[in-house]
Parts: C-alpha cells; structure tokens; sequence
C-alpha cells in the first residue's frame, strides 16, 4: 500500500472511531456509522483532505452538522496521522491540513519502484476476461471498432496493474446470416471479374475490399470455380476472405497496440454442437417453451419486455442461442468476471443476456457490459462521412495514417464510453498544448531531456536523494506535483474497481499540466547540490509516473520530440 494511501486509510479509521467513541459516551445517537467520504477538496485552501461524515450523521443524530463535526473532532486521536491541523467549514464539512513532511516519503517509493509503481493488488488475482472489438470479419475495421480497441485494451491493462489475472479475446462472427450476406457478395463480385452482370444482394457488403479480395483468390485459382456449383463456389470464396479478413484485422489491430490472448470462432459453438447443448440445459430448466414451431426464451422472467426466439422454426439457432452458449463457454473457462464492450445500440441486448446467464445458473452481476457510444470525426469544423476505402465509413488504418497510434487511442480515452467522442483530426495533428496527447508526450520529452543536460553537465541524476535533501521540496509547485504522484496507486485503484481507464487519462493530463507549471516556475539544475539533487529525484519520479500509465493507455512515452 502505497504512503498516501496508508495515511487516508489510518485517518479514515480514527474517525470512525471518533464516533463510536462519541456513540458510547451518549454525545452521538445512531445505529450505525454512515459509509463517508474522505477526499480531497476542489480548492487548496480547503486544506489537504475533507470529509462529509457529520452532515452524513444528521438524520440519524437529530442535530446540526457543525454540532457532529465538533463533537466527532473532540474525541478525534491525531496522533500518528500526519494531521497538522482542521476546521470545520461550510454546512460541516471536516478539512484536515496535513504536514508536508509526510510528503518526503514519496519519491523514494517511486524510485524504488520505478516502473512497478502505481500497481495495487485489489483483484487477488481473479480471472477476468475482457472481449471487445469482436468486429464481422466482412469488412474493415471502423471509428467504433478503433473506440472499442482502445477502451478494452487499456481496460486490459488497468486490470492486470491491479492484480487481476485478464485475458483479452476476439469473438469472430464466421456464422449466421451475415457470413450468408457474405459469400453472396463476394460471389456476385467474382462472377463480375469475369465480365456477367449479376444483381448485387440487396444486404450485401459494398466496400472496395471486397473487389480486392476477390482478385486476389482468382490470381491464386483463376476460373477454377466460375464453372462448378453455387454452393462450393461461396464455400472456396468465403473460406479464403475469411482468413484474409482475420489476418488483416490482426495486423491493423496489432499496429494499433492491440494483443489478443484468445481468437474465438462462433462456427466451433455451432460445429461442435454447444449451442444445441446449451439450448437443452435451458429447456430442462424449465425457460425455453415451444410456439409456432419456434423455441423461445422466457427472457420476460427477467426483465425482458418480449420472450426472445432461441431457435427458429426452421430449426436454425439465432445469434442470440449462440451468444447465449458463447458466454455460458465463458464462465465454464473459469473466468470469475466477464467484461464486454459494446456499441450503445445493443443496449436492448444487455438485460435479456444478463438474464439468460441467471437462468443458466450464473451471477448475472459477474458479467459486465460496457455500452459504447459513437465517434464522430470532425476535420475543417465539419463531420466527415465517407471513405473511398470501405465504401461507407472511415477505417481504423485511415485513422492511424491520418493522425498516428497515439493520438487515436489517447483522444478515444480522454471521454467515458457513454459520452460520444468528436474527434478532431486538425487538433490530433497539432504540435501545441492544444492537442492532449501532444502535451502530455512533450512533458515527458520535457523531463528526459532535463536528465540529458545533467548528465553533460556532469550531474549523476541517478542518485537517490535523502531526506534532508527532500525536505527542500517545499514550493507549492513541488507540493502539487508530490500529491499527484502519491495519488497514483489509489487512483488506479478506483479506476479498476469503476472499470473506468478515462480517469488514468485525465490523471495524466493533470500531472503534465502540474509539471509544466513546476518548470515554467522553478530551475532543476541549479548550483545548490542537495536542491539539484531533490529535484532530479522529483523529476525522475515525474516520468516514471507518466510513462507508467501512458502504458496502461498504450500510448507511447518519446524521450525526445
């Protein structure tokens, strides 16, 4: 546990124990201590924590808060807390001021854990799956699937910082009607190369990448398949545009810093008769009935406003049976949470699902879904619609080309996923403090160089300072810049626990605007040694800490820029 976090903690503890004390002298009546908040307040003047316990207390107590604040501060033990002093404010918050001494101890845990740092244990290495992006392997990669790629592998790496035990996995959706859809365009467009005119399917797939695909597979076989079967004809083309599409959505993922522990295909559910066994467990429990020659789910037994149709009267199982026995295959694979991302429009599909997970016997608060809202690019001050390259849509390589890894995972991260992302080409492009990716990598540019230029004036900035020396630290911008780094574990904490990898983004934003601040305001190699030698190990703790969650962001932390 990190210095920080052991001093809320202990605080956090003597206050509850302020009011059981209060509680047992007659002073304070209540059943029991309130679940309150201990933070940091919004302005500095505000002190260093605050607590809203005494207004928490007012209704079960029967008195004003400022009277609960005073008598919780008079049985309060400071003793061992950092605590410097307090006052109660506004309608009875409680503000503690700590003493700044307590902030000497911060760096020499981050230098002692240098990359390790912020790393916390609250998952106790509990399995827990993440699968997201999980795109039909039709087309290429779009904005949402590049939102997605983004939110679920930073969520990834967040996870396993905090202890949990996580597997990434792709769901490829190689069944049902849309690998159908499929074959029929890719068929229409084979026979095209070969000069016949064909209808194209009124729900076929129109992107450029098709036609490309297909002239791959006749460089391959020629005319080997103009003059045989229909049927084996779709098989030959979609089994060859499937394992293109894959390979191709691999590699643009994988340039987007995205690595799957697990590619699972939907065709081995149906292959190897899962589905068909999960639809039976269902029905033996009682929650699949028979109509019009159907099978339905009793879906409205859990909070669904219709029964869902399992299996179709022409004996075919929906997307939702495969679904369903996909995510029962996860928990049977040990996982003690599951974490999908999916885009906003399968909101309907949240609860029903949720549901059937219960009716299989599962916990349906261990499955966890993530609903994503739209991106929409903005370039010149207007949206931009249309791609040459899919026919449709913006690409996710168009994306990278356009503005770089970095800048498209970071502005994707900067909003929680139920806000929607206008992401502005012009500004991801910029070299300024405008552009959030940019100032951020610049800081850390920032504090490397600083390193350099020590090193050629002969400075070792290697050296580990000692507590006098740390306690020269003592100019608000060093404080700030101190707090936010011991901030780190807890916030990652939080994070985790939330499912939230946006706040790491804002965190690191905060951090680079406060070390900007530090150096705009104070010199690092000044002629003082023991000075220079404190402020070199708050430098080098600065840019462990940046570079440390622009990792679990999976953005890139440059040396020089």
């Amino acid at each position: 546990m990190s210095i920080y976090q052991s001093i809320k903690d202990n605080i956090y503890r003597r206050l509850e124990e302020a009011v059981n004390e209060a509680k047992a002298c007659g002073e304070l009546v209540f059943e029991e201590c309130p679940a309150f908040v201990l933070e940091e307040p919004r302005e500095r003047q505000h002190g260093d924590l605050a607590t809203n316990l005494a207004m928490l207390l007012t209704k079960q107590a029967r008195r004003a808060p400022r009277e609960i604040a005073e008598i919780i501060l008079k049985h309060f033990n400071t003793e061992n807390t950092w605590i410097s002093s307090w006052e109660i404010a506004g309608p009875g918050f409680i503000n503690f001021r700590l003493n700044p001494a307590w902030l000497q101890g911060v760096i020499p845990e981050v230098l002692a854990q240098g990359d390790k740092y912020g790393s916390v244990n609250i998952g106790r290495g509990q399995k827990v799956q993440v699968e997201f992006v999980s795109a039909n392997p039709t087309g290429l990669l779009h904005m949402g699937n590049a939102r997605g790629a983004a939110l679920g592998d930073s969520l990834a790496s967040l996870l396993s910082v905090a202890g949990y035990q996580v597997e990434r996995e792709f769901y490829i959706n190689d069944a049902g009607n849309q690998i159908i859809n499929f074959a029929l365009s890719l068929e229409a467009r084979y026979l095209e190369q070969f000069g016949q005119e064909v209808e194209f399917p009124e729900a076929g797939y129109h992107g450029e990448d098709l036609i490309d695909t297909v002239k791959r597979f006749i460089a391959r076989d020629g005319d080997a398949y103009l003059h045989i079967e229909a049927e084996k004809r779709r098989e030959a083309l979609v089994r060859f545009a499937l394992e293109e599409k894959i390979a191709a959505i691999k590699e643009t993922l994988e340039d987007f810093g995205v690595y799957y522990d697990v590619w699972f295909s939907e065709k081995s559910l149906h292959d190897s008769g899962y589905i068909q066994e999960t639809m039976q467990i269902l029905k033996e429990k009682g929650y699949i009935y028979e109509q019009e020659g159907a099978l339905w789910l009793r879906s409205t037994l859990f909070g669904d406003e219709k029964d869902e149709v399992i299996v179709r009267s022409n004996g075919l199982a929906t997307y939702f049976a495969a679904d369903i026995a996909y995510h029962r295959h996860k928990f049977e694979r040990g996982f003690s949470k599951v974490i999908n991302i999916w885009g906003a429009d399968h909101h309907g599909h949240v609860a029903r699902m949720k549901g059937a997970m219960q009716a299989l016997g599962y916990d349906p608060d261990s499955l966890q879904i993530i609903l994503m809202q739209l991106v929409r690019l903005i370039q010149g001050g207007e949206v931009v619609r249309m791609s040459k390259r899919s026919g449709r849509y913006i690409t996710l390589r168009e994306l990278m080309d356009e503005v770089g890894k970095d800048a498209a995972r970071f502005f994707f991260l900067l909003r929680d996923p139920d806000s929607t992302v206008e992401f502005d080409l012009d500004l991801a492009k910029q070299e300024s403090q405008d552009n959030p990716v940019y100032y951020v990598q610049y800081a850390h540019a920032r504090l490397c160089s600083i390193l350099r230029q020590a090193r050629e004036l002969g400075y070792d900035p290697d050296i580990n300072p000692k507590q006098e020396q740390l306690a020269l630290l003592n100019s608000p911008e060093e404080r700030d810049l101190l707090k936010k780094i011991a901030d780190l574990p807890g916030e990652i904490a939080l994070a985790a626990k939330l499912t939230e990898p946006h706040r790491l983004a804002r965190y690191v934003l905060d951090l680079a605007a406060l070390f900007h601040t530090f150096y705009n305001s104070q010199r690092v190699l000044v002629p003082d040694e023991d000075l220079r030698t404190a402020r070199l190990g708050l430098v080098r703790s600065v840019r462990y800490v940046l570079a440390n969650v622009l990792r679990i962001l999976g953005v890139s932390a440059p040396e020089k820029m």
